[in-house]
């Protein structure tokens, strides 16, 4: 079957896909988008999240006939994705996300998907940096979706807030409290809102 959806702004189409076919395959083989981990397979880890009509899944557990004119946003488009919602004057009540129809119209400027060249770090993605939260970076693009989503949704999260938001993400190498250090980090500078500012 096909399969059109939008990724990270752009229209896509995978052809040949078989039932069983996951998102993070098609995202991953066909798509040439790697950020997103292929770890467990079974939805327990978090390292393939993306988002999916603005809500973070685990892509591994999406059969990619059910993305079919949806939007999906990786790693490799959350400092545009960022952006543009900081041009929309953000989300600062800690109620709201992204809808469907922002979703939709958001566009993605070209980028190197591969080496991440010619883009903007997004503001969680420096704050991570920042605060020392990488280390092997497996898990890092499914903690920084997952991050990026919470920020959008309560700009002022209590650390319950970002554990529990967190709680779907595995880490093997941290004890996790750099990780809160980095969501804390964004969330005082309010990055969330803001691309392109340094620390």
């Amino acid at each position: 079957m096909r399969v059109t959806f939008t990724v990270n702004g752009r229209k896509q189409e995978a052809d040949d896909v078989w039932e069983g076919e996951s998102l993070l395959y098609v995202l991953r083989e066909r798509m040439g988008l790697p950020g997103s981990k292929n770890a467990c397979e079974q939805g327990e880890c978090g390292s393939c999240t993306v988002r999916l009509d603005g809500i973070p899944v685990c892509s591994c557990l999406v059969a990619a006939g059910q993305v079919e004119g949806r939007e999906v946003v990786t790693v490799e488009g959350l400092a545009d994705f960022a952006k543009q919602r900081a041009e929309k004057g953000g989300c600062a009540s800690g109620a709201c996300g992204t809808s469907l129809q922002e979703a939709q119209q958001w566009q993605s400027k070209p980028a190197d998907s591969q080496t991440g060249e010619n883009t903007d770090l997004s503001p969680i993605q420096q704050a991570f940096i920042d605060a020392g939260a990488v280390q092997c970076g497996f898990c890092t693009p499914g903690l920084l979706v997952a991050a990026d989503e919470l920020l959008e949704r309560n700009d002022s999260p209590s650390d319950a807030d970002i554990r529990e938001a967190l709680s779907g993400n595995l880490c093997r190498c941290t004890g996790y409290e750099k990780i809160l250090d980095a969501v804390r980090l964004a969330a005082a500078r309010g990055e969330n809102r803001t691309v392109g500012q340094g620390a």
